[in-house]
């Protein structure tokens, strides 16, 4: 359903550690990066699509994180969810809600919210149950 998701970020460098951290533990690979731009941008392990991509504003001005918007990332496991938090804790991210469990939504819902280092709200949710 999506080609691209692109977070407007305003310190390259801070972020583009940050998100290696948290896009390492979902299993995606880095697929650009330009600091000169500045933008770079992950896919999942197999295939091309889609994209997740951080950078610069295009229109020159500074990003700035919007109310009500966020970026849920896909986890595979619910140890997935918990590696990808603490990663982003270890690399500047402050805490939306940890780890857990969210029936509101679901039964097998669980999900970490974080937002990075510019500000911008991020999840990385499973939906599975409780592996074995």
């Amino acid at each position: 359903m999506l080609s691209h998701v692109y977070v407007g970020i305003n310190n390259f460098e801070p972020s583009l550690a940050f998100y290696k951290a948290v896009m390492v533990t979902l299993g995606t690979r880095l697929r650009f990066v330009d600091a000169s731009r500045p933008w770079a941008a992950w896919q999942p392990a197999e295939g091309a699509r889609p994209l997740f991509i951080i950078g610069a504003p295009y229109d020159g001005q500074a990003a700035d994180s919007g109310n009500g918007q966020m970026v849920a990332l896909m986890a595979s496991s619910r140890a997935m969810v918990d590696r990808a938090y603490d990663a982003a804790r270890a690399h500047g991210g402050i805490c939306e809600g940890a780890p857990g469990l969210r029936p509101q939504y679901h039964a097998n819902y669980y999900g970490a919210y974080f937002r990075d280092p510019d500000g911008n709200k991020l999840a990385v949710v499973c939906h599975e149950p409780q592996s074995e």
